[in-house]
């Protein structure tokens, strides 16, 4: 996990020589012990700093609920209010061998809801 200037970056391990990497471009929700982070209030980078080690279990994108990353001690969530867009885009995940990547932008997608 990196801060970058502006942004979050979400590093993965994965087998082989793939290494993908989240881009979040405004910043996630994170649940930890039951309890919702966000970005301002103390608490909000040791939240995301816990998650640094864990294990992904499940992942969900679906409208209404954006990306969804499960872990196995917490849950980051990112899906911005039309205030919390600063951007053209919300997230990119890239980082595969075959070159594949992924781009969300408010009203497309999971993020339909949000044009």
């Amino acid at each position: 996990m990196q801060f970058v200037h502006d942004y979050l970056q979400l590093r993965f391990d994965a087998p082989g020589t793939e290494q993908p990497v989240l881009n979040c471009y405004v910043m996630p929700t994170a649940i930890v012990e039951e309890r919702r982070y966000t970005d301002g209030p103390p608490g909000y980078a040791d939240a995301l700093r816990s998650l640094i080690s864990a294990t992904v279990v499940a992942t969900e994108e679906a409208i209404g609920i954006g990306l969804r990353i499960e872990f196995d001690n917490g849950t980051l969530v990112l899906h911005p209010t039309p205030t919390e867009l600063d951007g053209p885009e919300i997230a990119m995940l890239n980082g595969f061998t075959d070159g594949q990547w992924m781009c969300w932008r408010p009203g497309e997608d999971s993020f339909e809801d949000l044009a």
